[in-house]
């Protein structure tokens, strides 16, 4: 089987390195890419937003799969290009991605198939976002309605803060607080079987004990110990299988990756958000457990033929993911800043470490984004994986770098 994975993040590169650990895959093609995925796949200068160009690639390559790794060129019809070029695709159409697209389309969906979510309004102007807030209280949660780049949400005590977040956004959802911890769970389904993944948890604030501005993710870990025994089928039977059937009868089917974000409150399990792709970092902890052919399962449901496989498989034990982050993220992330160090973490037994927001500049490895790197560990024990991975990112040197220390912390 020959794959072709779109994008050049976190999450595009743990899907390559997994693939290409799948016996059943025979190459493994990337566009663009970044520097750390060189390793496990052939890179191509290739627009992931070009769905033309996207699709020209994989009928050039005669690639059998290409998989969709991020949300933008999700929701900007890159999967139906390739589709339509003959070419089976692992991602989401556009009508259907736009459950990531517009969390108000999303609370829409919610509402017909009965999913519980938060209670939300809908705000188009001043007036609506006021009377909103007023209604719902603080904490305030506010969300641009459109792609943000995971940094489209405001949870404040400061309406102040809370009102020009909402200036800065053409459409906004207010929604009322949920307390209790959040979990991320995945499912992959072809439109209708659905196989959920296991869940995990995200570290979302900047600095240690939650502080600090929202972010894309500063860290993840896997499994979940303190979950409910019953969580995966709870959120399966409420939450995934509903949604699906849902999107199937409004004529938008579902074939993908549909992720779960959720918060297990005092008065129970409660959606907080759906997104149309693999979440990061939540990703890199996942796959570094799952036992199953990831090629096999992915190209069954880019085929429709999801239920003539197997539902996928955990190894034992636990990974943890923690994020080494630029200088200045998330305001303002400095560029150009030399790497050193990451060949040695990545020496180590049971890491990998998984680039993301990197670049090269002459013989030197430098970064280009945000969140830089994903130190990725696996062990007997979430605690046994957190040691290994902050062994690992204690050897990497970056000017001005940052990350959470408290990741997986005490679990």
């Amino acid at each position: 089987m020959k794959t072709l994975v779109i994008g050049g993040g976190g999450r595009e590169h743990a899907l390559a390195l997994a693939l290409s650990r799948d016996p059943n895959v025979t190459e493994v093609h990337a566009a663009p890419g970044n520097p750390g995925m060189a390793a496990c796949a052939t890179l191509h200068p290739v627009d992931p937003m070009d769905g033309p160009a996207v699709a020209a690639l994989a009928t050039g390559l005669g690639v059998d799969l290409v998989v969709v790794g991020p949300e933008a060129p999700l929701v900007g019809g890159v999967a139906d290009t390739v589709r339509e070029a003959g070419v089976a695709c692992f991602g989401p159409s556009a009508a259907a991605a736009r459950l990531e697209g517009s969390k108000a389309f999303a609370k829409d969906v919610m509402a017909a198939a009965e999913v519980p979510t938060a209670m939300a309004r809908v705000c188009d102007t001043d007036e609506e976002v006021a009377d909103a807030l007023d209604a719902f209280g603080a904490p305030y949660v506010v969300k641009d309605d459109g792609l943000a780049a995971g940094k489209g949400v405001v949870v404040t005590e400061d309406r102040d803060e809370a009102v020009a977040h909402a200036k800065g956004c053409v459409r906004v959802v207010i929604e009322e607080y949920l307390d209790g911890p959040e979990v991320s769970l995945f499912a992959i389904t072809d439109g209708e079987t659905v196989y959920p993944l296991q869940p995990a948890q995200d570290f979302k604030r900047a600095l240690d004990a939650d502080q600090g501005p929202n972010t894309g993710g500063m860290g993840a870990y896997t499994p979940l110990p303190w979950a409910p025994d019953d969580l995966v089928e709870d959120v399966r039977r409420r939450v995934l299988e509903p949604t699906v059937v849902e999107m199937a009868h409004r004529g938008a089917p579902f074939s993908g990756l549909l992720y779960a974000g959720l918060a297990l409150t005092k008065r129970g399990l409660r959606v907080v958000e759906f997104n149309a792709r693999f979440g990061d970092p939540e990703t890199q902890a996942l796959l570094q457990r799952m036992d199953s052919p990831l090629g096999v399962l992915l190209l069954a449901a880019a085929e429709g033929r999801l239920h003539e496989v197997d539902p996928p498989t955990w190894r034992g034990g636990a990974a943890v993911t923690v994020v080494v982050a630029a200088a200045g993220y998330p305001e303002s992330p400095r560029k150009g800043d030399v790497i050193t160090g990451v060949a040695a973490a990545d020496a180590l037994e049971g890491v990998d470490v998984i680039h993301a927001g990197t670049a090269t500049a002459g013989d030197d490895l430098v970064t280009a984004g945000g969140r830089v790197l994903a130190v990725t560990a696996v062990g007997d024990s979430v605690a046994d994986a957190r040691a290994r991975a902050y062994e690992g990112v204690d050897l990497i040197e970056i000017d001005g770098a940052h990350h959470r220390t408290d990741i997986a912390a005490g679990v």
